[in-house]
C-alpha cells in the first residue's frame, strides 16, 4: 500500500489538484469521524470504537462486544429500550464540534453538489449555517425504531428540522448526506444491529440509497478524509453509497491500515494518498479558496 502511495508523482500535488476538482463540483467529500481531529479536541465521540466504549461506560456490555459499536448499541436497545439508547446518543451528540478549516471551506464551496458525512455529529450542518449558505439541505437515513414520516429508508429535512419532500431535495444546490442519520436536527440515528439489519439486506439493489445521491454521484468521484474501512458496515456503506460513480477515487489515509482495509482499497479501485490528514487539508483547501 504505501509502495502504490509512492508510486504517485507526488501526492501533495496530487492534493491540490483534488482540492480543485472538488471545488468544481466533479469530486464529492466522503467525510468519516477523523475529519474532527483537525484542530481542537471534538466535545463528542470520534470513531465507532470510541463511541462503543462511551456507550459501555454508561450502561454495562459484555466484554466481549464493547469495543463493537453496532453489538453494544444493539445490547443496550434490547436489554435497557431503544429509548435509554436514544437518549445516549443524543447526550453524546448534543454538543456541536466548532468547525474546522475543513468544514468551512466545504461549506464555502459555491458549486459543491453534495457532501457525504458519515458521523452523527453537526459541525458540517453548523458550517453551512455559518457560512450564510442557503439552498441546501440533509438528506439523511433513518432508523427502523423511529419511521415516523419521509420514508422508509431516508427522509430530506431542512436545515431546521422540518421534513420536506424528495423533489424539494433535488432542488438543492448542495446536499448535505448523512447516510446513518444525524443528532441534529432530528436525533435519529442509525446505529445498533437492528437498525442495519433491513438495510444491509436491500443496499445490494440501492434502495436504501436516496435517488438524489444517486443522480449526483453519478458523473463523479469521491475523495475520502477522515476515514477508515476495518468493520464490515463501515466498508458496506462506502461501497454502495460510491457504487456506478465515474471515479475517480481516492483516500487521504494513515500508513496503518489493517489487511481488511487493504484489500478494500484495491477491490474498490481507490488511489490511496498515505498522509496525515492535518497536512492534507491545507494542500487541497489553500490552493483553491473558497
Amino acid at each position: 500500500m504505501q509502495e502504490d502511495a509512492a508510486m504517485l508523482d507526488s501526492p501533495r500535488s496530487l492534493l491540490a489538484g483534488i482540492g480543485a476538482e472538488i471545488a468544481a463540483g466533479n469530486l464529492i467529500p466522503f467525510l468519516g469521524p477523523d475529519v474532527l481531529t483537525i484542530g481542537a479536541e471534538p466535545p463528542v465521540p470520534v470513531g465507532a470504537r470510541a463511541l462503543s466504549l462511551a456507550l459501555a461506560s454508561k450502561v454495562g456490555v459484555p466484554g466481549r462486544i464493547k469495543n463493537n459499536l453496532w453489538h453494544s448499541a444493539q445490547y443496550i436497545e434490547t436489554h435497557k429500550h431503544r429509548v435509554t439508547l436514544d437518549k445516549l446518543m443524543a447526550a453524546f451528540f448534543q454538543p456541536v464540534p466548532e468547525p474546522n478549516a475543513l468544514h468551512r471551506w466545504l461549506a464555502g464551496l459555491p458549486k459543491l453538489p453534495m457532501v457525504v458525512d458519515t458521523w452523527y455529529d453537526g459541525a458540517m450542518k453548523a458550517a453551512f449555517e455559518t457560512a450564510g449558505r442557503d439552498n441546501w439541505g440533509i438528506v439523511q437515513g433513518c432508523s427502523k425504531a423511529r419511521r415516523l414520516d419521509g420514508g422508509v429508508w431516508f427522509r430530506a429535512v431542512s436545515p431546521d428540522g422540518a421534513i420536506v419532500g424528495d423533489d424539494v431535495a433535488d432542488g438543492w444546490r448542495t446536499v448535505l448526506y448523512k447516510p446513518h442519520g444525524a443528532a441534529q436536527p432530528t436525533g435519529d440515528v442509525l446505529v445498533s444491529d437492528s437498525d442495519y439489519v433491513e438495510v444491509l439486506t436491500d443496499i445490494d439493489i440501492g434502495t436504501p440509497i436516496p435517488q438524489v445521491v444517486k443522480d449526483r454521484r453519478s458523473s463523479r468521484g469521491f475523495v475520502f478524509l477522515g476515514c477508515r474501512f476495518y468493520d464490515q458496515i463501515l466498508r458496506t456503506f462506502a461501497r454502495q453509497i460510491t457504487k456506478r460513480s465515474s471515479g475517480p477515487r481516492y483516500a487521504v489515509i494513515p500508513g496503518d491500515l489493517t489487511r481488511n482495509e487493504i484489500k478494500f482499497l484495491e477491490l474498490e479501485g481507490i488511489t490511496p494518498i498515505i498522509l496525515p490528514l492535518a497536512e492534507a487539508v491545507p494542500l487541497m483547501t489553500e490552493a483553491n479558496p473558497a
